[in-house]
């Protein structure tokens, strides 16, 4: 039986002190590709991720957090109370012996400890440390807490997003966090290949907000650069573009009508059959349909997509090649033939969660492939394998450490 290629950071060791989506997400990515991620959590609450659905049953549980259970696939864990002398001189000999700690603790959290940089540099000059915070460890807002909705707002995507009679919107699903622990590994893996031409560790020190500037501020920079625009928010639409670039309602949720090509709006004009949108000069250009009455274009849209199906709606667009599509839910990306196709979700069986599908590998490498090697740890799983047996600290004795707390 031929085995297993080997995966693309299987000689890498990372230690991992973070809670909820940044840190987590950037040592998953690292974990799934074959590195040795031990994730340190807090003695019996552990990661904040943990208390976070959804849950089996809609019944909250640690060890059976969806968030939590994704996050963390192919790691090991450990707990570790910081706040302890004990709990810190583990911790810092565990920094002796790997190649990365990722981390997202408040600067001053981690000086507070002698647990920074610095300090671990002194230990292992081999080290890198990558910290990925909402606003860095450098500028006026390095102590300022912040979260996804902070970062992402902070890009100016809030100027361009929501009802402009209401409050500013951000973007859905924690999207500056997760933005920023992609940057947070990628730029570790450059620190590492850094690595093997100087020897010396660094610190990586990622900004989720600067992040999600890089990302999102680009397309209002280059708007204002080029044509003095401003953005601003519009609700379901852009008004600043010809028509259409819109959301609207169809039969069973929403449908995106986007583009900027003329032959496909004509085509989708000519599958509706409406006589009016086909011949009528009000209703010929695009651009001032688009920028000055956008609002009565819909209705004579509407009727159309009201009696279709997503699923019906996108067939139609297919064979006609048309590129609007679905606004999908979590269920239809669960049934996405195409995903189902490409192989994409995986099923992974936890000792106390059960088997659940969870998503696949973003990406392929075809000699080291993406594989979960592992479900995510019960809190405090490896206790014993990783004190007594990785790293053999014998001078402590885990019933004590339990006793007093400090695991």
């Amino acid at each position: 039986m031929p085995q297993a290629s080997p995966a693309a950071l299987s000689d890498i060791r990372v230690l991992e002190l973070g809670e909820f989506i940044t840190a987590p997400y950037a040592g998953k990515l690292m974990a799934d590709m074959g590195a040795d991620v031990l994730k340190v959590e807090r003695p019996r609450v552990g990661d904040e991720a943990r208390r976070h659905g959804p849950f089996p049953g809609d019944l909250p549980h640690l060890e059976r957090s969806g968030l939590f259970l994704n996050l963390n696939t192919s790691k090991r864990g450990v707990t570790l109370d910081l706040e302890t002398a004990t709990g810190r001189d583990i911790f810092i000999e565990l920094c002796r012996h790997v190649d990365v700690l990722i981390e997202n603790r408040q600067p001053a959290d981690l000086q507070r400890l002698g647990l920074d940089h610095e300090s671990l540099r002194a230990v292992n000059p081999r080290l890198i440390v990558t910290s990925v915070t909402a606003f860095g460890h450098t500028g006026p807002y390095k102590d300022y807490k912040g979260y996804a909705i902070n970062a992402t707002a902070q890009s100016g995507v809030a100027s361009r997003i929501g009802d402009p009679d209401r409050s500013p919107l951000t973007t859905p699903l924690s999207r500056g966090d997760y933005w920023g622990a992609l940057n947070a590994a990628a730029a570790t893996m450059t620190a590492l290949f850094a690595r093997r031409q100087t020897g010396e560790g660094q610190h990586v020190d990622i900004s989720s907000a600067e992040c999600m500037a890089t990302l999102i501020n680009t397309m209002n920079v280059i708007d204002f650069v080029d044509v003095g625009f401003y953005p601003t928010r519009n609700g379901v639409r852009l008004r600043y573009i010809g028509y259409p670039w819109v959301i609207m309602p169809c039969k069973d949720g929403f449908y995106s009508l986007i583009t900027v090509q003329d032959r496909h709006w004509h085509r989708f004009v000519e599958l509706m059959g409406n006589r009016e949108l086909a011949t009528n000069p009000r209703y010929q250009d695009r651009e001032v349909m688009g920028k000055e009455y956008p609002e009565e274009v819909d209705a004579l849209v509407e009727p159309f997509l009201a009696d279709k199906t997503k699923a019906e709606l996108w067939e139609t667009c297919r064979e006609n090649r048309i590129p609007f599509h679905a606004v999908q839910d979590m269920r239809d990306l669960a049934r996405c033939p195409q995903l189902r196709e490409r192989g994409y979700f995986v099923d992974i069986k936890h000792p106390e969660a059960g088997e659940l599908r969870y998503p696949g590998a973003p990406y392929q490498f075809s000699q080291t492939p993406w594989r979960a090697s592992r479900p995510a740890p019960k809190l405090g799983q490896h206790n014993a394998e990783v004190l007594c047996g990785q790293i053999g600290f014998s001078t402590y004795d885990l019933t004590d450490l339990r006793r007093t707390g400090i695991i």
